[in-house]
């Protein structure tokens, strides 16, 4: 395992309290390790009412409660607004990864973090989302900026968590935790794009709950 540097972290106004929107274990492993050895104190809000199907959405989000409860963090489970995400994003169903869909679908989930994070006292928010090479990092941090708007006191952290090897230490504590690996970023829309391009690899389609990191 590549060696962690040493970290001295300080979100938005030195604030030691953050709300950590998390998208899923794999990707949230390496920001909760960076945060701890960092001294700040943070919680988990799992919002993700794009997760497709619901049997993904369970797998993932059981994945993520169970790395948050052996580090001892507290974990709040937001609703499956699955319905309400489909009305978000209709008209958009044949938009490209990284395109008009996506930015949809940050900006209802993290509009529902800042409305969590500003009714329950916290004045710093930031995700996971940004950290994987499949998101475009900039689009993920213009809508949680966004979001944070409308409360005067509330800031989003627009940190680069990619940075200083997180990326490599990301894939290294998936494969440590054997973390289940979803094999596509999670909506109905990228399961279906992803089957296609598997069906013209000759590729068999994906199959849920199946493949760990190893």
């Amino acid at each position: 395992m590549s060696e962690r540097p040493l970290l001295n972290l300080s979100p938005p106004n030195n604030e030691k309290h953050i709300l950590l929107h998390s998208c899923c274990a794999p990707c949230s492993g390496e920001i909760m390790e960076a945060l701890l050895s960092s001294g700040i104190n943070f919680s988990i809000f799992f919002y993700n009412p794009n997760i497709h199907p619901q049997k993904e959405y369970e797998i993932r989000k059981e994945e993520n409660k169970r790395f948050a409860d052996k580090n001892n963090l507290a974990f709040f489970d937001a609703d499956y607004d699955v319905d309400k995400w489909f009305e978000r994003t209709k008209g958009l169903e044949f938009e490209p990864e990284r395109g008009r869909r996506c930015t949809s679908c940050f900006d209802m989930r993290f509009e529902r973090t800042a409305l969590y994070a500003a009714e329950n006292g916290f004045k710093v928010f930031t995700s996971s989302m940004g950290i994987s090479r499949w998101k475009d990092i900039k689009q993920v941090n213009e809508c949680g900026i966004r979001a944070a708007e409308p409360y005067p006191d509330l800031n989003y952290w627009a940190y680069n968590w990619r940075k200083k090897g997180g990326s490599q230490r990301m894939v290294e504590i998936a494969k440590r935790e054997h973390f289940y690996q979803q094999e596509y970023c999670g909506c109905v829309y990228s399961l279906r794009d992803m089957n296609q391009w598997r069906k013209e690899q000759g590729r068999e389609k994906i199959e849920l709950g199946v493949k760990s990191y190893s």
